[in-house]
């Protein structure tokens, strides 16, 4: 069973019922679910919590028998560092680097795909990267 990354916007969409998003996330976690396995790191965990006042609800919206938490590898720290200077260097504002940055070097290093409906950034700072997204 192949392993997925799953993006904080994708997860929120679902759990929110974005007007927008819902029903294109809710069904793609639905039909990547059948044959691989979802999972999540402690940075999408701390977006998708901003959602819940309660640890236990969110925990029961992120059961980990439907997404597998892993940590984020050491060398993912390395890579999202990297490009986090390719986004300062192309006129980035921001001082330190952002989420996104360890989600998709998460994905990167360990050659899995990432689940995502924001594939811009993604697609700039990790090119090889493969992307399931809109």
């Amino acid at each position: 069973m192949a392993d997925i990354l799953v993006d904080s916007n994708v997860i929120l969409d679902v759990v929110t019922e974005d007007r927008e998003w819902f029903e294109w996330s809710a069904a793609q976690i639905e039909r990547l679910a059948e044959d691989h396995m979802l999972v999540i790191n402690p940075i999408i965990y701390a977006e998708v919590s901003i959602g819940f006042d309660r640890i236990e609800d969110l925990d029961a919206a992120l059961p980990v028998e439907f997404f597998r938490r892993e940590h984020l590898p050491w060398e993912a720290g390395f890579l999202a560092g990297k490009g986090f200077v390719k986004y300062r260097r192309l006129g980035g504002e921001r001082r330190s680097p952002l989420p996104d940055f360890y989600i998709g070097a998460h994905a990167a290093v360990r050659g899995i795909p990432l689940l995502t409906r924001d594939a811009g950034r993604y697609k700039t700072y990790f090119p090889r990267l493969s992307l399931i997204a809109p």
